[in-house]
Parts: C-alpha cells; sequence; structure tokens
C-alpha cells in the first residue's frame, strides 16, 4: 500500500547531519521546511541543496517548503534571563525598556501599545502566562497577572481574540523572500497571514524575485478565520498551524476549526497541511503517545494533504523515529479513509477543460477497478484537481519539469514521475507513460488504468484528452514482445 498522506519534516541541528537526513528521506520525508526564524542564509541554501542531492541519491522527488518568520511579537530580555511571575502581580510591557526585571519587560514590536486597551487578555509564551491589562499610558502596558509562572527572555504575545495590528510581513521577512527565490523553493510559507492581501503581495514580492513558488497562508489569527474565504482564494495552499492559532482563539476551538478549514480548502482546490505539535513527545521520546497518533489519524481522516514536524525533527532526539512513526500512523488511518463520490460532479459547473476532465477521471475511478492513473502535466494542475477528490486510487504526475514534480510532492495521493520522452505522438507518448508504471511495478498486464494527456503535447494547461486502457493490450496487438 502506498502512503497517500505526505509528511512535512522542519530541517534543524537534528537533521543537519547527512546520514540522519538520508534515513529520513529513505523513512519517507516528502517535503523539508526551512524555518526562516533561525539559522542563516549560508545554512538555508546549504540544508536545501543537501536534501536535494539526497533525495535524487535515493531515487526519491522531495520538495522545499521556506516558512518566513512573519510578525511574531516577542517581550524583549531579562536582566537575568528570566522571571516568576505570580497571580495578582502587577507588571508593565514598556516599549522603551532596554532590560527587563520583576516589574516590567520590553518589546520587539514597539507599536503594540496602539493595540491594546484596558480589559485586553494578553497570552505570552503560547498561554503558559495570561496578563490582563489594566491601563496603557503612552509607552507602557499596565497589566495584572491572571495565570503566573516562569517568563523568559523573547516569549511571544498574543491578544485573545486577536486584533494586533502588526503586519504580516517585516523587513527580515521581505530579504528572505529573496533567498527562498535564490534556492527555488516549491512552496512559500506567509506567517499570521490576516487577509487575502497579505498573500497577493507575498506572491508578487516572490515573482519579483525570480520564484516561482506556490503560496501558502498560515492560518494562526483569530482574523484569518474570519477572512478564510478571501484567503484560499488569494493562496494555493493554507496550513493550520494550531499552536497561535490555539491562544488566539482557545484551544477547545482547534479540532473544529481544523476540520473546517481542512474541508474549506478541498473544495477551494487548495492544498492543505495540518501542523504543530503533532508528534511532540518524540522530540525526547522514541515512540509517540497514543494522544498524538490519533491526533495525526484524524488529520488523516479529514483529508489533509499533509501532516508536520517541527521541532520533532528539527532539534529533538528521534528525527528518524519521528518520520517512521508519522508514515506508520497515516498508513493506518488510510486503510480507514472513506471514499465518497464527489457530490460537486453534479452541483459545480465545470469551469474550465482541466477540471472538467479530472471530474471525469475520479467519477471513473469510483466506478471502475483503475490500478492508477498516470496524469501526464506540465503545470500539475490537473494532477492537484485530481487528488481535490477522495479516492484509494494513486495518482502518478508524470512531468518532464522537475518544478512541477517537485511541487506536487505536497498532493495527498500524488506521486511525481520523471518522464521526458521527446516525443510528439500522443498515442506514443501514453504508451511508454504505461511502460514506465509497468515497470515500476505499480499496474501488471490486464490490470485497467486511466490516463490524461493534453494535446497538442507540451502544452502548460492544455489536459483534455482521457484515456482507459487494459495494461499490454496496444504492445499485443503491435507484436511487441515484453523485455
Amino acid at each position: 500500500m502506498i502512503r497517500r498522506t505526505k509528511i512535512v519534516t522542519t530541517l534543524g541541528p537534528a537533521s543537519s547531519n547527512a546520514k540522519i537526513l538520508e534515513r529520513m528521506i529513505r523513512a519517507g520525508v516528502d517535503v523539508v521546511r526551512i524555518n526562516f526564524s533561525h539559522g542563516t542564509r549560508e545554512q538555508h541554501i546549504e540544508f536545501v541543496e543537501l536534501t536535494r542531492s539526497l533525495a535524487r541519491k535515493a531515487g526519491r522527488t522531495v520538495g522545499v517548503l521556506a516558512d518566513l518568520q512573519g510578525p511574531k511579537i516577542r517581550i524583549g530580555k531579562f536582566e537575568h534571563g528570566k522571571i516568576r511571575l505570580e497571580v495578582g502581580d502587577q507588571f508593565i510591557l514598556d516599549a522603551f525598556c532596554e532590560l527587563g526585571n520583576q516589574e516590567r519587560v520590553g518589546l520587539d514590536y514597539k507599536e503594540l501599545p496602539n493595540d491594546l486597551e484596558a480589559g485586553a487578555i494578553l497570552m505570552l509564551d503560547d498561554g503558559r502566562i495570561v496578563l490582563n491589562v489594566t491601563s496603557v499610558k503612552e509607552h507602557q502596558v499596565f497589566c495584572v497577572v491572571e495565570q503566573g509562572g516562569v517568563l523568559s527572555n523573547n516569549k511571544g504575545i498574543n491578544r485573545k481574540g486577536g486584533g494586533l495590528g502588526a503586519p504580516a510581513l517585516t523587513s527580515k521577512d521581505l530579504e528572505d523572500i529573496k533567498i527562498a527565490a535564490e534556492f527555488g523553493a516549491d512552496y512559500l510559507a506567509v506567517s499570521f497571514v490576516r487577509s487575502g492581501d497579505d498573500i497577493r503581495q507575498a506572491r508578487a514580492l516572490m515573482q519579483e524575485a525570480g520564484g516561482k513558488g506556490m503560496i501558502m497562508a498560515k492560518i494562526e489569527r483569530s482574523e484569518a478565520i474570519l477572512a478564510l474565504e478571501d484567503i484560499l482564494e488569494a493562496s494555493d495552499a493554507i496550513m493550520v498551524a494550531r499552536g497561535d492559532l490555539a491562544v488566539e482563539v482557545g484551544d477547545a476551538a482547534v479540532p473544529a476549526l481544523q476540520k473546517r478549514m481542512i474541508r474549506s480548502a478541498r473544495m477551494s482546490n487548495k492544498v492543505v497541511v495540518t501542523a504543530t505539535q503533532m508528534m511532540e513527545s518524540m522530540i525526547t521520546n522514541p515512540i509517540p503517545t497514543r494522544a498524538e497518533v490519533s491526533d495525526v489519524a484524524n488529520a488523516v481522516l479529514d483529508g489533509t494533504d499533509a501532516v508536520m514536524l517541527s521541532a520533532e525533527s528539527a532539534a529533538g532526539e528521534y528525527p528518524v523515529e519521528a518520520v517512521e512513526a508519522m508514515a506508520r500512523v497515516c498508513l493506518e488511518a488510510e486503510k480507514e479513509y472513506l471514499v465518497n463520490t464527489d457530490r460537486r460532479i453534479t452541483t459545480i459547473s465545470q469551469a474550465t477543460i482541466e477540471e472538467a476532465i479530472a471530474r471525469a477521471t475520479m467519477f471513473t475511478a469510483s466506478g471502475l477497478q483503475i490500478r492508477a492513473i498516470a496524469a501526464l502535466t506540465q503545470s500539475g494542475v490537473t494532477a492537484l484537481l485530481m487528488s481535490r477528490r477522495s479516492s484509494k486510487v494513486p495518482i502518478f504526475a508524470l512531468s518532464p519539469n522537475e518544478e512541477t514534480r517537485r511541487r506536487v510532492t505536497l498532493f495527498r495521493g500524488v506521486y511525481p514521475v520523471d518522464f521526458d520522452v521527446g516525443l510528439s505522438d500522443p498515442e506514443e507518448i501514453l504508451n511508454r507513460a504505461e511502460q514506465e508504471l509497468l515497470n515500476r511495478g505499480v499496474v501488471r498486464h490486464g490490470d485497467i488504468m486511466v490516463m490524461t494527456i493534453g494535446e497538442p503535447v507540451g502544452k502548460s494547461g492544455g489536459t483534455n484528452t482521457m484515456k482507459i486502457i487494459r495494461v499490454g493490450e496496444w504492445r499485443s496487438r503491435q507484436g511487441i514482445a515484453d523485455a
């Protein structure tokens, strides 16, 4: 059984060793995440080059996701590195404070006081510390501690319910977009998105820098939930970034929102990644908890395209084991994944010829005993459209374009195949494609498979033909013996 759900792993110190990274790739990594919150330009480029080299060695295609830091609003540093706050303590967030103490701490986002008023609730360190704003005076925010604990340097700040005005793209992000374009990122993830305009701006900047990557919106602000339709329209993919989102909307709201976002993304023909703390215990343990297993499995059953490892693979003690565990859970969950006839086939008008071919292909796959689908594609669009529909039939994206092959690594149930035969006759190309899947052991003689192709051949966005074949019949008619 081929795993359909894709695995994204964050690279970091734990996965910087070539032998470890090679084992991770062989264990099932589909996409690596470059986290721009850490590391230098040189380190990022080195990671990407190493990943692609090891992937080629392993006979795999691995995509690259560049994740922008965004306006992570943080406190400054303390004189002694940390303090302990008790319930009822008075505490000040002071934009002009250089070095914090028991009474106050500085801010890296100097405009924070302008976004707050008395009664606002601030969540620090992912909600571990809760402050109630009592008043705001010029550059100082006066608070009382509602939930105490240890507060250390550079911890993040969220407002319960959202409403902080920091722009989605910082000056650092603008430079990092250029780096992402330089190493050919397949996906660019934009952090703390508030609206579709944030995505449109990022896309324009990526294109200006010469990048061709797809743009992913990280949904981690409460404002993004309200603007989800606009964000989906503007983006190519979304990430359910459950960490900061849970702080803003409340942890209990996240599971239902996750299901809603996955459903909405698939209905909009967009890719969706589920992330944050999926197997966090594996930072220090060789096996996941039962709750983590259920969490990953539920995301798979919801229909997510990919699940993501963060600190587990970047800084954990068991990066290879984490990938293996996630792959194992995905495979088991997929055995129970319900395949439903897509109601949109009859309820939504066909917008494009590609969409019509994709729907026809998947409808056919649900009615016949189809072994595999071969989508001959220049751009990957047809493969994406097919992958939006529930099916257990594997979709092989045969493409001569390396960028396309790397892009489809994130599409659920789609597998990239390097295919460049240099022919112009559609029938001959399809027969070569059939032979390619035969050689890979994907199909056998007598199997039924579906192929899609565009005529004229080689035109991007031109898929207009679906063909149902029985494997081996053409060669038999031509009197061609098996190699």
